[in-house]
């Protein structure tokens, strides 16, 4: 599963998501995709209050909804099946 990540450089916040992603990778395998929203005007308007936010096929968690029930859940929602 790909998944979309907005952040930028110092961010404890950002630390932490990344940290509960890669605690879920063993179960819900995937890439990430780091976006630094001050690399692109349209992603700093957007996103410039709400990082970090993770994005799976469209989906979003911003930094108010990031936690490892609510990663999970969104990860699993997502995971392709066989």
């Amino acid at each position: 599963m790909h998944i979309i990540f907005y952040t930028k450089e110092v961010c404890s916040l950002c630390d932490d998501a990344e940290g509960l992603l890669s605690a879920l990778e063993s179960e819900y395998p995937h890439t990430i995709e780091k976006r630094d929203i001050y690399t692109k005007d349209e992603w700093l308007e957007e996103y410039q209050l709400l990082i970090p936010v993770v994005e799976v096929n469209g989906e979003q968690l911003n930094c108010e909804q990031i936690n490892y029930d609510s990663l999970k859940a969104l990860l699993h929602k997502h995971q392709k099946r066989d």
